[in-house]
């Protein structure tokens, strides 16, 4: 008989877990649910629509409604996953009409996301208040800013900051709100954070840190928000304080949830319940540097997750590490990344660390057009390995941030890196490799 593998969720982790387990078992009878109108799109794009960049909400759905005809996915929309039944593998689910219908399955994959989290600031749930993540989401907020003439965007971890920026392309007078004493509190450590600051500060956007929303203020509509005594005019206010795993249905079915407040799961993405796996944002990770569960919501952790979660779940047999939360982004014309542990980070697991930082050219200096570009890697002290590094510059940012997540994942020392093997060309690098200077830094500090 047919392997039959049910899933709830329909985004990143979803459908590739969905198309992983179809490679793998090409008989199985696939089932997809998701309470959303479309699945299958890119959530990390709705800040590029809204900012103008992509041109239609429809261009981030990526896989269309013929990809999972083709894949023989029974993919079920606006359709919720009420309850389910480890012991008897069945997962209730009801449709937008009420129906509700019992599916049986061999193997269950969990990947319900995460949902905004929504401090409880008075005023909350005024007009013209609203959170990120959705297409549904995106669509309202693109509305609603074609009226207003200002903004403020509560939190500044990567989606807030992305949505900050987007509305002041949209010629939105806009202040970001960050509770922390710096933007980006996750990802970068102050020094690289101030540098960002100043330049989307110099780019129009108002920052303010150390300092939390006191209230929304207005009638039925958001007018100003209270912050420290002050009131700040909005007529669009945006709560990007970051997002909680969707775990209530594991919960409900007795699946255990780790100490971050993600799923837990072993190498395999197999929940503690046998045929039960979970992937994407409702789950932890482990840190692959200090061995510790994470979390690590990322479309790019919840690919690997998903592939690994669907290998398994249609008989096939893969593990997933683990994760460095590797991320970048672009603001304006700043691109800002980061893997593996801040310095904060890292001393809080108890790690003493040393660090170098070198701010060089992404061109020869002769050569027209070369931009800035600051490398800063962090190292664990007793070993010398590298575990953390954050690159801020106007270009080739991404793959020297890939670079160093390579390195981290191999254990590299900083006097290997100080003695790589780098390319150079006029047009595209520097001769001495930045990255191999800002380690040659760090070793003068060990």
């Amino acid at each position: 008989m047919a392997r039959r593998i049910v899933i709830i969720g329909a985004h990143a982790a979803g459908t590739d877990a969905a198309s992983a387990a179809r490679k793998t078992d090409r008989t199985a009878e696939i089932t997809m649910i998701t309470d959303q109108k479309v699945a299958g799109y890119s959530p990390c794009g709705i800040p590029f629509v809204i900012g103008r960049h992509i041109k239609s909400f429809d261009d981030l759905i990526v896989f269309p409604s013929s990809y999972y005809r083709m894949m023989k996915i029974d993919l079920r929309l606006e359709t919720k996953a009420k309850k389910i039944n480890t012991e008897e593998k069945t997962v209730e689910i009801e449709d937008k009409s009420g129906k509700s219908e019992t599916l049986q399955y061999d193997s269950l994959i969990i990947a319900t996301g995460a949902y905004p989290f929504v401090p409880p600031i008075k005023g909350r749930d005024k007009d013209g208040v609203f959170t990120l993540r959705t297409i549904e989401d995106g669509k309202k907020i693109d509305q609603a800013l074609e009226k207003a003439k200002s903004a403020v965007v509560i939190g500044a971890g990567l989606i807030g900051l992305e949505t900050a920026v987007a509305f002041v392309e949209r010629g939105v007078n806009t202040t970001v709100v960050e509770l922390l004493p710096q933007i980006c509190p996750a990802m970068l450590d102050k020094d690289t954070a101030n540098l960002v600051q100043k330049n989307l500060e110099e780019k129009g956007l108002k920052i303010i840190t150390g300092k939390g929303v006191d209230e929304i203020l207005g009638d039925d509509h958001v007018n100003a928000v209270s912050v420290a005594g002050e009131e700040i005019p909005a007529d669009l206010v945006i709560v990007a304080t970051g997002v909680r795993p969707n775990v209530q249905l594991a919960k409900d079915a007795g699946i255990e949830i780790g100490e971050t407040g993600g799923i837990k799961t072993n190498m395999r993405m197999e929940t503690s319940v046998k045929d039960v796996y979970a992937a994407g944002d409702c789950v932890e990770s482990i840190n692959l540097i200090t061995g510790r569960p994470m979390l690590s919501q990322l479309g790019t952790t919840a690919v690997r997750q998903a592939k690994v979660a669907g290998i398994n779940a249609a008989g096939g047999y893969a593990i997933f590490m683990g994760s460095l939360g590797s991320c970048v982004t672009r603001f304006f014309d700043l691109e800002v990344g980061a893997t593996g542990l801040t310095e904060f980070m890292a001393n809080k697991f108890g790690i003493e660390t040393v660090s170098g930082a070198i701010t060089s050219k992404t061109r020869a200096d002769y050569y027209p057009g070369g931009k800035s570009i600051r490398v800063k890697i962090i190292v664990d002290k007793d070993t010398e390995r590298i575990i953390g590094g954050q690159i801020v510059g106007g270009e080739e940012v991404t793959q020297r941030i890939n670079a160093l997540s390579f390195a981290i994942q191999k254990q590299m020392t900083v006097r290997e890196l100080a003695k790589a093997d780098t390319c150079y060309a006029p047009p595209v690098n520097e001769t001495w490799e930045p990255m191999v200077l800002a380690a040659e830094l760090a070793l003068r500090r060990l």
